[in-house]
């Protein structure tokens, strides 16, 4: 059985690695050596083994044994495949949320789409980021789907660098407006139309990607 330490240890290599490969930190094409990985996180190999074979499994890393191991460039058709799944689950999540969201809901997702807004105009995109997720995250809490929160799980850091060029774009004023749209139509009990605004909330990532 695995120990809990080595279990965190390598869960912590993957979200920092993983990380630095979402903001830009560890670049298309960069190269990623254990020993230095671990050297500059202040870990052992092996978690960043387990952590770059991990991501390898999500399509953030590429890897050719005794040639090499680097950051996956950004693919329009592994972007647009995964904001399909994505688009899929949250447009489930977002018609099954237009019956059952409370007035507190809609508030936290207004107010999360302000700071979204402020974040997009002042050119932040790890605060428009998180902001983004906050938005989202509340249909898919409300769903309450473990299967689908753990696919969205899986599949959002493949799409998180197209979103951080489209949300440093002159385009990103378009998502506040989608987000206004979202609510707008989650608020008015219209899930056909929040599922519609949905699809093109993630539409939107295929020509930046």
């Amino acid at each position: 059985m695995e120990s809990i330490g080595r279990h965190l240890l390598r869960d912590a290599a993957y979200g920092r690695i993983r990380g630095a490969i979402v903001d830009g930190t560890l670049a298309p094409g960069s190269a990623l050596r254990p020993d230095e990985l671990a050297e500059r996180l202040g870990l052992s190999r092996a978690p960043i083994r387990d952590a770059i074979a991990r991501l390898a499994s999500e399509g953030l890393v590429e890897t050719k044994p005794q040639s090499y191991t680097r950051v996956t460039e950004v693919v329009a058709k592994d972007v647009a495949d995964a904001a399909a799944v994505l688009g899929a689950i949250h447009g489930l999540a977002v018609r099954h949320a237009a019956t059952t969201l409370t007035p507190a809901h809609l508030t936290a997702m207004r107010q999360a789409n302000t700071r979204f807004a402020d974040a997009v105009r002042a050119g932040d995109a790890d605060a428009a980021l998180a902001a983004d997720d906050e938005v989202h995250a509340i249909p898919l809490l409300v769903y309450g789907n473990q299967a689908a929160t753990g696919t969205v799980e899986r599949y959002t850091p493949l799409v998180r660098r197209a979103e951080r060029l489209l949300f440093t774009s002159a385009d990103a004023g378009r998502s506040v407006r989608l987000h206004d749209d979202l609510i707008a139509a989650l608020a008015a009990g219209d899930g056909v139309r929040a599922g519609t605004v949905n699809g093109e909330i993630w539409g939107h990532l295929h020509p930046l990607s």
